[in-house]
């Protein structure tokens, strides 16, 4: 997990949910409200994703734009922002997300917590989906 300033108390609140469902969490930061930079825990998240260190993360800031926008940077990362848990289930299903995203400042915590659940269980349907997302990372000179 990682989150900014406004994202503290949303990070802090799923936590609990996510030890309950049998995660290990990895707390990326930030560990407090105070105003910070999100590149500053999204980097190290993704990082983690795209070597395996983690199996998945959860990204959060204010609006979740920021913080997606960084850990999409990463060729191995397919971050998907999602503020309903259909959204979740279709960035899983379709998009094999890695990371999900979410806008602090718009969703209540019971439906982030319905937006992880749905993510965490939904599964990648594969077939005409991998094709898809074999294309997402940028190949160089083409």
């Amino acid at each position: 997990m990682a989150a900014d300033h406004a994202g503290y108390e949303l990070k802090e609140n799923l936590k609990p949910l996510l030890k309950e469902l049998g995660y290990d969490v990895k707390d990326f930061g930030t560990h407090s409200s105070e105003s910070m930079d999100y590149p500053d825990v999204a980097h190290p998240l993704a990082c983690a994703v795209e070597n395996g260190e983690v199996s998945c993360g959860i990204a959060i800031c204010g609006s979740g734009n920021g913080i997606s926008m960084t850990v999409n940077k990463h060729q191995g990362i397919r971050a998907a922002l999602c503020w309903t848990p259909a959204l979740a289930a279709l960035a899983r299903q379709h998009n094999n997300a890695n990371i999900l995203s979410l806008p602090a400042r718009f969703i209540t915590f019971e439906t982030a917590r319905e937006i992880v659940r749905t993510y965490l269980s939904s599964d990648f349907e594969g077939g005409r989906h991998q094709r898809r997302i074999e294309k997402i990372p940028v190949v160089t000179g083409k």
